[in-house]
């Protein structure tokens, strides 16, 4: 656990923050293709480091923030590549609408 002068426990916030920002540009400056995959990784990395015992991450128990972290970091990653595929895309929007 890192921790500064004050007591305070920042753990890895720092490092899934700067991860989730970029995957955000990278959405709008690259394509959501590979900006949805960087973004699901950072969530799934972030599962990681909470499920290694970094306490910056924590909001509820390590056990259902491990699990919430990994399904949304998963489908993230999987919706990005998913919609990327113009033939899935299409059968997707005519099942919606």
């Amino acid at each position: 656990m890192i921790s500064s002068k004050s007591g305070e426990s920042w753990g890895p916030y720092p490092l899934v923050l700067a991860g989730t920002v970029i995957g955000v540009v990278l959405i709008f400056l690259v394509s959501p293709k590979v900006g949805g995959f960087t973004l699901g990784a950072t969530v799934m990395v972030a599962a990681a480091l909470r499920f290694a015992g970094y306490d910056g991450l924590a909001v509820r128990s390590k056990r259902t923030d491990v699990i919430t972290l990994g399904v949304s970091g998963f489908v993230i990653v999987l919706t990005s590549m998913v919609l990327a595929d113009e033939g899935l895309k299409r059968m997707i929007l005519s099942l919606l609408g």
